[in-house]
């Protein structure tokens, strides 16, 4: 295998074909075409000129979406040219005997044989996700005249999980099988005529990628499975369109289709996926598959608020829109239309993201100043032997209190600014959780049983730390803090962000538990004063076990106070049955105090 210097890397012949395949993916995404402008009666238009099938077309443009589509023209370009480069350094293989592998004429971009077998050699020494299973049952089960959806946000491991299942194909079936990358130009019509040449070939296998590019995807999704699956084809549809594939299971593909949806990612499948290991590491960046690890291949998605931000906009905000525009004709906006149409339905659906992030790192950093932990914080450090430090010389606390409110409440006001109601926000979150990127927690309370509400956690806790991270250092401008220095500075900080992560730990250990125990209960119990971190109730055997978690490593009775105290718990069991365990989920070694159990949390969440 040849030896290929690509910006001063070495690159091999299987790595040239992969990267090849990644930015053909990466511009099959991106829309082509150019921006023209016209002025009518000394008005100026916008449209977005492409041509389909040899047919020129002009789409209007509302201005507020010109500078955006711009953006993504021009990257367009770029990739092709760097696109363009790359195939110049490919090492060209011997022609194949027609006998050997026939050449095929497709209207889409479509690999077979030994390119196909290119295009996946590295994934070999990937580590597979635990859902794979389900579609290895799929690919090498018995027929069931159904399609497989592979569904969920960008980068969750969609497309490597099809090229890794393609390596576990047999040599003689590989020969059956075939890969579809489609593209925003392609009908259903182009791939429909390919599926119907890959049949006559005796074509077994084929995977579709991004087929939700397609504009009349949801309302011809019908044809995969009644056509092709019925006939005896294993079809697998992939994409970063969730929504769009939620509306034809509804519609075209109902009872047709077998959904997997990527977009969850628990500690367990991070540590063993990516080999990156500890509880800090997944909060600061778990929720997708794109941080550089011994096992895996990507750059982080969420190393700054600026990437999580992006994130939210092309993979959250964008596949909302896209689901709901070629979904009904556009029929389906609902309450979400006016805003659509004003352009500014982007910036309503990332605004809502970061409210729930906002109220969340809000009654974070709150708790932390009205409980005095920023004094306990303040009379730590005094004490510290090697550098003491009395930061209440340099810190305003009512001002800074202040300021938490005042940069939050600013926000809300933003958001009432373009007139968000109630609606909005709920139709929004009803698809946030369609997308599997928020859960609701339910939060009861004793004595007063009818006192319920929920608490909403972001399954991809990365992009909320970010958020939280941002908006902590932003508070902390205070002017008498500035005459800290930057190391004393980065302390209290240090501090503060330890809350929220001793926050985000509770809410990973609320999902994650929820998730793995479907026939329990799982919920957060409050009391006139204090509160359990978390419950597990049992309603066949009415028993019920009950939780702290703390972001620390020590073992203190403080700790436990909670879930030791009588009154608590002969409540609670007179609610919930007999209180079969006490635990501390805390980032020690695990061990048994006083009756109460301490788990270690990586322990915890793998062994869920």
């Amino acid at each position: 295998m040849g030896i290929t210097s690509v910006g001063g890397v070495a690159m091999g012949q299987e790595e040239l074909m992969n990267k090849i395949a990644e930015l053909e993916r990466e511009i099959a995404i991106l829309p082509e075409g150019s921006i023209t402008k016209k002025k009518i009666k000394d008005k100026e238009y916008y449209y977005h000129r492409i041509t389909i099938n040899g047919k020129r077309t002009e789409n209007y443009l509302d201005f507020a979406e010109v500078s955006e589509l711009k953006a993504q023209i021009e990257k367009r370009k770029v990739l092709e040219k760097q696109l363009k480069e790359l195939k110049l350094l490919v090492v060209p293989e011997e022609e194949p005997d027609i006998e050997e592998e026939e050449k095929l004429v497709f209207k889409t971009t479509v690999r077979v044989g030994k390119q196909l077998k290119s295009q996946i050699a590295l994934t070999k020494k990937y580590r597979k996700r635990e859902c794979i299973k389900e579609l290895r049952e799929y690919i090498f089960g018995s027929q069931q005249d159904k399609v497989f959806i592979i569904y969920g946000l960008r980068r969750t491991g969609k497309t490597t999980m099809i090229r890794q299942i393609l390596t576990e194909i047999s040599d003689a079936e590989f020969k059956k099988a075939a890969f579809i990358q489609v593209k925003t130009k392609d009908t259903l019509a182009d791939v429909d005529a390919d599926l119907r040449l890959l049949e006559e070939k005796g074509f077994k296998y084929v995977f579709i990628d991004e087929v939700t590019l397609i504009e009349d995807f949801i309302e011809g999704a019908a044809i995969f499975a009644d056509i092709y699956a019925s006939s005896g084809m294993k079809i697998v549809l992939s994409g970063t369109d969730s929504l769009g594939f939620a509306f034809s299971k509804e519609e075209q593909l109902y009872d047709r289709c077998i959904m997997l949806h990527t977009t969850f990612i628990p500690y367990r499948e991070f540590e063993e996926v990516l080999g990156i290991k500890g509880i800090d590491e997944y909060i600061r960046y778990g929720g997708t598959m794109s941080l550089g690890g011994t096992n895996y291949n990507a750059d982080a998605t969420f190393s700054n608020s600026k990437t999580a931000e992006e994130y939210i906009d092309t993979a959250i905000a964008k596949n909302i829109q896209h689901s709901l525009k070629m979904y009904q004709y556009g029929g389906h906006f609902r309450q979400l239309l006016d805003l659509y149409e004003r352009g500014e339905l982007t910036n309503v659906i990332n605004r809502v993201v970061e409210n729930i992030n906002h109220s969340f790192t809000r009654s974070v950093v709150e708790r932390t100043f009205k409980s005095h932990d920023i004094s306990v914080t303040a009379a730590n450090m005094l004490r510290d032997r090697e550098n003491p430090i009395n930061i209440k010389e340099h810190m305003d606390l009512d001002a800074v209190t202040f300021g938490i409110m005042q940069v939050l409440d600013i926000l809300n006001k933003e958001e009432q600014s373009i007139d968000i109601e109630d609606s909005h926000m709920i139709q929004i979150k009803e698809y946030l959780a369609l997308l599997d990127l928020i859960m609701e927690i339910d939060l009861e309370s004793l004595p007063e049983v009818n006192q319920k509400s929920k608490v909403t956690v972001i399954t991809q806790p990365g992009m909320r730390y970010a958020q939280a991270n941002a908006i902590v250092e932003n508070l902390l401008l205070d002017a008498k803090f500035q005459e800290l220095s930057i190391q004393e500075r980065q302390r209290v900080l240090e501090r503060l962000l330890n809350e929220i992560r001793g926050r985000m730990m509770e809410d990973i250990i609320l999902l994650e538990t929820k998730v793995a125990k479907p026939d329990k209960k799982v919920f957060k119990l409050q009391f006139t004063v204090g509160e359990f971190d978390m419950v597990v109730f049992d309603q066949k055997t009415l028993t019920c076990q009950i939780y702290e978690v703390k972001y620390s490593k020590e073992q203190v009775p403080e700790q436990y106070r909670h879930i030791t105290n009588e009154e608590k718990c002969a409540m609670t069991s007179h609610r919930y049955g007999e209180i079969t365990g006490r635990y501390v989920v805390y980032r020690g070694d695990s061990a048994e105090v006083e009756g109460v159990r301490y788990l270690n949390v990586e322990e915890y969440l793998k062994s869920l």
